[in-house]
């Protein structure tokens, strides 16, 4: 009886899903849908749908599966959640919409999700998060969104998330959070906020998680823990690392009493004060800060030692004691003798508050606790001036301001991040940044700049971000990065650069990572990228790249993410990554319509390889990649394979790959639309019991449909893994 309720059930299943009746799991894995399929059983609970083209959930989208208790929508091309798009999944408990497009949650976007425990949403395209979006999901405990485009967090953004306990918003761009942003997360143990671009320790908002056990802040650009900027009555585990710190207050802390580890690694670091308060604190950790062992360090040694807390870290000076462990000091090693002698007298009491004097221009706001001031979005055409001169973040977006004059911003040396985004600039004059000593960050997006001179940026020495995205520039502009030496990010993606040429990025020897998708690039020149040997990313998809820009490559021993998408190249030759195959890990080729790649275009890649992009090409052959034993993403979807003998090789790589593929047959008939790892074509081939029974070298296999060793012709692949046309 069950068997045959079985066949019945699976009758239902639609033609590209694989179904699996006794545990009541749909598989529709990287196929090319464009709707939900309107044949799967409704007894169905688990669905896996990742990596076809949905583009748009629409209202009532899984009505007809109401006893889905798991959803899996990653990778789906999904740019709008539409309201009620999952109303009637009352049971569903974990919803996955990763590595999507989708830019906003709109109030009703997630409701009927009364059950729903874990929801990821990591990998999207999210700026706005709408009131009330998270208002009917009141047994969520995981939220997952990491890696969108948070830049700001407004007030009981999370109300209706009762019972969340994880909160992830690492890797976004968030720089301003409302004091009540956290308010409704009563039992939230978990935050997540690492690699934002927040300047200063959101105390205010972080006072309202009172369960809240463990914080990562680690990887913002943090300059100083003031007096007690930490409430956080339950808080165990505090991330600070890779931050900016210079400095900490003495009692940052003594409003977190039961703090037991502190994470303070790779920051600006000279030494810390003994910390008053945190009489529960274990551990602490300073490895990769340039401490100062000097008499002025003797404080907070005496007070590791008297409270018992254990530290990592070395010395960086005196040169006597560099590389000395702190736990090996003595107190009269730790000498001044070198330092000058404290001033006589005490300073001016008119110095301190002078910077106090200054008050917000008109029609701003100036925020004093977070050295904030906003002027968005208020039609002023000159950029205001007598901001506060303890501002760190200035936001002037959405101003028509057109040309930035010189000394634009006097007095605000400790400026760190500047957003002058949308306002209609197109002239940044000489000096224009003047005085900016501090500044880490400058957004400078959606104007009409078309020429950028060095003088324009002169007095912003330690300007470490760049983003000139969606502006006019025709070519990337020469020499104008030379006063930048701590330049690390550069964005210059969707504007109208046709090539890049020799000494476009002179002085830029520090820049790591290197955005140019979105431009009209058809040539680089052999030379352009020899000044940033620094450089880790270089993205170039959507450009106009006949071939791979092999010898622009020379000469960049730290590469490791090269993104070549959506370029026009057809043909791929010899070894055109050789270069750079000592670092390279993530090869985004995908969507560029391939035709051939040379048996040997891999030369000199290997094991280093982590992930691979390869879909949306016509290629008919593909290279040995035997060796790529360190792969974690291997994507070949919506490549047509003959799976006929000649492929082989290939179905037996992949299926000892254990990874998800996407390869699927375009022909035979009988194969078609079926995965290269289960097509039932390669039993006939000659060679495939030896094969199953254990063969390992899949170079070794010989395959019924095998040439012959007459002459080849044209551009067939003696080597690898190929296709044979259909």
């Amino acid at each position: 009886l069950a068997a045959a309720l079985g066949a019945i059930a699976a009758a239902r299943c639609p033609a590209p899903c694989v179904c699996d009746n006794l545990r009541a799991h749909v598989l529709c894995l990287n196929g090319s849908l464009t709707a939900m399929p309107d044949t799967i059983p409704e007894l169905t609970k688990k669905l896996d749908l990742r990596g076809n083209s949905f583009m748009v959930i629409p209202a009532g989208a899984f009505l007809a599966t109401p006893y889905l208790t798991h959803l899996d929508l990653q990778r789906c091309k999904v740019e709008r959640l539409e309201e009620g798009a999952f109303r009637g999944l009352g049971r569903l408990v974990y919803l996955n919409l990763a590595s999507n497009g989708i830019a906003l949650l709109y109030q009703e976007s997630l409701d009927g999700l009364s059950s729903l425990q874990q929801l990821i949403l990591k990998g999207n395209r999210i700026e706005e998060i709408q009131p009330g979006a998270f208002g009917h999901l009141g047994s969520l405990t995981v939220l997952d969104l990491r890696a969108n485009a948070l830049v700001y967090l407004p007030d009981m953004v999370f109300q209706g998330l009762q019972v969340l306990r994880w909160l992830r918003l690492s890797h976004n761009a968030l720089h301003v959070l409302g004091s009540e942003a956290f308010a409704a997360l009563p039992a939230l143990r978990r935050l997540s906020l690492d690699h934002n671009e927040l300047q200063v320790l959101p105390g205010e908002a972080l006072a309202r998680l009172h369960r809240a056990t463990w914080l990562d802040l680690g990887h913002n650009p943090i300059t100083y823990v003031a007096e007690e900027a930490l409430a956080m009555a339950s808080l165990r585990h505090l991330f600070l690392d890779h931050a900016s710190l210079q400095d900490v207050a003495p009692n940052a802390f003594a409003r977190s009493p039961q703090l037991c580890m502190l994470d303070l690694r790779e920051n600006q670091l000279q030494g810390l004060p003994p910390l008053v308060g945190a009489g529960g604190l274990v551990r602490v950790s300073l490895d990769g800060n340039p401490l100062l062992c000097s008499c002025l360090l003797r404080p907070f040694h005496k007070w590791l030692a008297r409270a018992r807390v254990q530290a990592e870290g070395a010395c960086a000076a005196p040169p006597a004691l560099r590389g000395r462990s702190l736990d090996s000091l003595k107190p009269p090693e730790m000498r001044c003798n070198h330092l000058q002698p404290p001033p006589s007298s005490p300073t001016p009491p008119e110095q301190p508050s002078a910077a106090g004097s200054r008050q917000c221009p008109r029609r701003c706001v100036c925020s004093p606790d977070f050295h904030h001031g906003s002027c968005k979005n208020r039609d002023l055409r000159e950029i205001p001036r007598d901001f506060p001169e303890d501002t760190r973040l200035l936001d002037l977006r959405r101003n028509p301001f057109r040309t930035v004059p010189p000394d634009a911003f006097p007095g605000l040396k400790d400026l760190v991040s500047l957003h002058l985004q949308r306002c209609s600039i197109r002239a940044l004059h000489p000096g224009a940044l003047r005085g900016l000593e501090s500044l880490v960050y400058l957004y400078l997006t959606d104007n009409h700049l078309s020429t950028l001179a060095a003088a324009a940026l002169e007095g912003a020495p330690q300007l470490a971000y760049l983003d000139l995205d969606h502006n006019a520039f025709t070519r990337v502009p020469a020499g104008a990065f030379r006063l930048l030496p701590n330049l690390i990010s550069l964005h210059l993606q969707h504007n109208a650069i046709r090539e890049l040429a020799e000494g476009d990025l002179v002085g830029a020897r520090g820049l790591r990572w290197l955005y140019l998708a979105g431009n009209a690039i058809r040539h680089i020149a052999p030379a352009a990228l020899a000044p940033t040997k620094m450089l880790e990313k270089l993205q170039l998809e959507g450009n106009r790249l006949l071939e791979v820009p092999t010898a622009a490559l020379w000469g960049l021993p730290a590469l490791s993410k090269l993104k070549l998408s959506q370029n026009p190249i057809k043909h791929m030759g010899d070894s055109v990554f050789l270069p750079v195959a000592s670092s390279l890990q993530h090869l985004y080729l995908d969507n560029m319509g391939l035709e051939w790649i040379s048996p040997h275009a891999f030369t000199g890649l290997g094991p280093k390889i982590r992930s691979l992009y390869l879909e949306g090409n016509k290629m008919n052959n593909i290279p040995n990649m035997s060796n790529f034993t360190g792969l974690e993403i291997l994507n070949l979807q919506d490549v047509p394979f003959h799976c006929d003998c000649q492929l082989l090789p290939l179905h037996r790589w992949i299926n000892k790959l254990n990874l998800r593929i996407g390869a699927t047959c375009g022909s035979p008939a009988e194969a078609q639309g079926l995965k290269v790892k289960l097509s039932t074509t390669f039993q006939t081939c000659l060679g495939w019991a030896r094969g199953e029974a254990g063969e390992t070298n899949p170079n070794k296999t010989k395959a019924a449909s095998k040439p012959s060793k007459k002459k080849r012709s044209g551009k067939s692949p003696a080597r690898g893994f190929s296709k044979s046309r259909a």
